[in-house]
């Protein structure tokens, strides 16, 4: 990958702890993703300043999701459970909300999508003893 100029560098940093940001929102709000933010900000950092990309995969849980998804290995079966009942508990606590028949028919179509993508499309990690 061909590094940018070094004028964007600074940007590229501070989008990078920008993600971050979101990626910690996402380890606490439940139905916020956060996983997918780290990979960005890692993405960014690396564009930036490897000494923060590296700062970032050295984190205990952080550096490992971000590391397994670049290498392919896909998430842990427990993880997937996870994300996926929390999509439909955010979806179902949400759709009262939706005033609009329409809208509610469009927020369970995502909420679908994103089980669908998760079960079919994301590798199951199967750790061995």
């Amino acid at each position: 990958m061909t590094r940018p100029p070094s004028r964007f560098r600074p940007l590229w940093v501070a989008l990078g702890f920008v993600l971050c940001a979101f990626g910690v929102l996402g380890l606490i709000l439940p139905g916020f993703p956060g996983t997918v933010w780290f990979i960005l900000a890692a993405a960014a950092f690396s564009r930036g300043d490897p000494r923060w990309e590296a700062w970032l995969l050295s984190r205990p849980v952080v550096g490992t999701l971000v590391a397994d998804y670049r290498a392919g290995r896909g998430m842990p079966l427990r993880a997937k459970w996870i994300a996926c009942v929390c999509i439909v508990l955010a979806v179902g606590l949400s759709l009262g909300r939706i005033p609009v028949l329409a809208g509610q028919v469009a927020w369970v179509l995502v909420g679908l999508a994103g089980v669908l993508f998760i079960t079919l499309r994301v590798p199951t990690r199967r750790d061995t003893p």
